[in-house]
């Protein structure tokens, strides 16, 4: 065992002559240990936040969307998109067309996106876990049904079931448009209240419409263009894998999206939040580190006649200094290790428990704080400490010695 590390570990673990030594380094370690705790939880918190925002957008966005690089449009029905349907890991793909439309209720208006999806769209995400009233099913005989979005369906004032139909206008895309006859060049299509659906976002929950397809053909003027093509693919298929070799197969034309890129600006600002707060408890950390030079202070002091002896038997400058450096330093490794294992448990108490509570009411998508510890985290929590403490006694260490011991 190196000689230094030896007598600094009987330095840290030994009674010291003066009670106080062991109080202030006691307090050194219990900062260190309070502020790593809290950077562990604040990680986790955000880390439980993100995987929110994962769990409500995957339930409407599917795994990989195909959608064009130029225009609103494009027409799946080629020799290339064959290629991509015949592609072992897709279990499915469905088709979709999207654009803005009016949308009237008796003497009520607003703008929506209206989407319309193929057949098994309900298929190709959970979205059945989004409804909160009426069905899936979007086609009946010779009617035609809608699921809204529960800020469209308040808005309105409208439930499943209602009698009366829905109306939704958009621009005829080739007609001329005639001043004195605006009613021309407007085309409109009537739809029921099929479903309410909530994802606790508000760009679906305040804007969509979701229709049949052939009823978006039509009021578009579309015949088999189509805005996106979402894709499903099987379980344990790579998703990264099959991206890049659809976008190899697409070229530049198309772009292809998973869940992250689809919903980029949300996750990029939840990661944003999360690494500028580890920013700044990271400042707190460093300050409760720096309280290890007190604890030195003294423990120099204190060790005086230890020293003397040290050098009567040869030892030199670079190794006293090494003594009281990695007693610095196991201090902050200690409190460390403590402040990561108390975060840790405190996560996992949140978890069960769920002791912190975010508030009651629809406002909130859960109740308590949620929480998710990652490893990576932790890994990197733990080598901020490290070199935090490094830096934090290296010099005072130096100067403390030739202060006191020359």
């Amino acid at each position: 065992m190196n000689l230094s590390f030896y007598i600094a570990k009987r330095y840290l673990f030994s009674k010291k002559s003066h009670h106080a030594v062991n109080i202030i380094s006691l307090v050194a370690g219990c900062g260190i240990a309070v502020a790593t705790m809290a950077t562990v939880c604040t990680l986790s918190v955000f880390n439980g936040f993100q995987g929110l925002v994962e769990g409500m957008f995957g339930a409407f966005d599917p795994e990989l969307k195909i959608i064009p690089a130029k225009g609103k449009v494009f027409n799946p029905e080629t020799d290339l998109f064959l290629k991509i349907r015949s592609m072992p890991e897709i279990e499915l793909i469905s088709e979709s067309l999207e654009d803005n439309a009016m949308l009237s209720y008796k003497d009520r208006e607003m703008p929506i996106v209206l989407k319309g999806v193929s057949n098994r769209f309900d298929s190709l995400t959970n979205f059945e876990s989004l409804l909160i009233d009426g069905s899936i099913e979007l086609e009946r005989e010779t009617s035609n049904y809608a699921l809204l979005g529960m800020g469209v369906a308040n808005n309105l004032g409208v439930n499943p079931g209602f009698v009366y139909p829905m109306e939704v206008f958009a621009p005829k895309r080739r007609a001329t448009v005639n001043p004195s006859n605006l009613k021309a060049s407007i085309a409109n299509e009537f739809l029921y209240i099929g479903g309410v659906f909530q994802t606790k976002q508000p760009v679906y929950d305040n804007n969509y419409l979701i229709a049949p397809l052939r009823l978006a053909r039509d009021l578009f003027d579309y015949e088999t263009e189509v805005s996106a093509w979402e894709i499903k693919l099987k379980p344990g298929a790579p998703i990264h894998k099959v991206q890049s070799q659809i976008q190899s197969l697409l070229g530049n034309n198309f772009y292809v999206k998973d869940r992250y890129q689809q919903q980029e600006d949300s996750y990029k600002m939840v990661s944003i939040e999360k690494w500028v707060t580890f920013l700044m408890l990271s400042f707190i950390l460093l300050i409760a580190v720096f309280n290890i030079t007190g604890s030195l202070s003294m423990l120099i002091i204190e060790k005086q006649s230890d020293v003397i002896t040290l050098r009567n038997m040869g030892a030199n400058n670079r190794l006293i200094s090494r003594i009281f450096f990695f007693e610095g330093w196991m201090i902050s490794i200690f409190g460390g290790i403590a402040g990561i294992v108390s975060g840790v448990l405190l996560c996992l108490g949140q978890q069960h428990f769920g002791w912190l509570k975010l508030g009651t009411g629809a406002n909130f998508a859960v109740d308590a704080y949620p929480v998710i510890v990652s490893a990576g985290d932790l890994l990197f929590v733990l080598i901020t400490v490290l070199i935090t403490g490094f830096i934090a006694v290296m010099y005072p260490v130096r100067y403390l010695v030739k202060k006191w011991l020359s």
